[in-house]
């Protein structure tokens, strides 16, 4: 993509109704329809969505395809795609109005910052798919089921809320099992390291994104933990 249409869609994002967006981490406001500042922490449901129907993040959304996926799967959710690239949202967000899915907005920001937006108790459920699994051990904390990480999410999940992880990479899938074996706040509940060998546990799995399909196609098995709050 040219620069000069990345720049085109950011300022294009900028008028959409179901996008937000915090880029500075030394300052946790966040912006909303042309660059209005907003607050929405402890009132997405309400303030955005207009209900009170149960929250689900998608982190590391990319083009939102899983967001976008479980939104025509369960109306009566809502749903966040978070992510830092804003030309990669621009399209999720694009699908989202028009597609006419009012369930699903979009939060650009880094996922360190993410406890900024998110209050105690208001996300019931977080989808993790395909994330960069930084695969060198010095940058092990950067992987979104490290241990920092898992903390972040417990400040605003749900006692019972669930966790899934979706991913092509053995390692990434073992070193989150290994997570998991060694504290407790969070409990395993299923994993499986080829989930499309056996018939799928629940119709979330059949959502695939454009990276799974190249995966798939590239004869790469898929990978699924998920795990609850306790």
């Amino acid at each position: 993509m040219s620069r000069r249409n990345k720049l085109q869609k950011f300022a294009e994002v900028l008028s959409f109704p179901n996008v937000y967006e915090n880029i500075n981490p030394d300052e946790p406001a966040l912006g909303g329809l042309n660059g209005e500042q907003v607050e929405l922490r402890g009132s997405w449901a309400s303030r955005h969505f207009q209900n009170h129907n149960p929250i689900t993040l998608e982190l590391a959304c990319g083009r939102g395809e899983y967001s976008l996926g479980l939104a025509r799967l369960f109306p009566n959710r809502n749903f966040i795609g978070v992510d830092i690239k804003g030309a990669r949202i621009w399209k999720g967000a694009r699908t989202a109005l028009d597609e006419n899915l009012q369930n699903v907005a979009f939060l650009r920001t880094r996922i360190e910052q993410i406890t900024h937006f998110f209050a105690p108790e208001e996300v019931d459920e977080i989808w993790i798919t395909f994330p960069d699994p930084f695969l060198r051990n010095s940058k092990s904390n950067r992987r979104l089921t490290s241990l920092p990480f898992l903390e972040r999410y417990a400040g605003f999940l749900k006692k019972g809320g669930l966790v899934h992880l979706k991913t092509d990479s053995a390692e990434l899938y073992e070193f989150t099992l290994d997570v998991l074996a060694g504290q407790t706040a969070y409990r395993l509940l299923f994993h499986d390291d080829d989930i499309y060998t056996k018939p799928l546990p629940m119709s979330e799995l059949e959502i695939k994104t454009y990276y799974e399909k190249m995966h798939l196609e590239n004869g790469k098995t898929i990978k699924y933990v998920r795990f609850e709050k306790l």
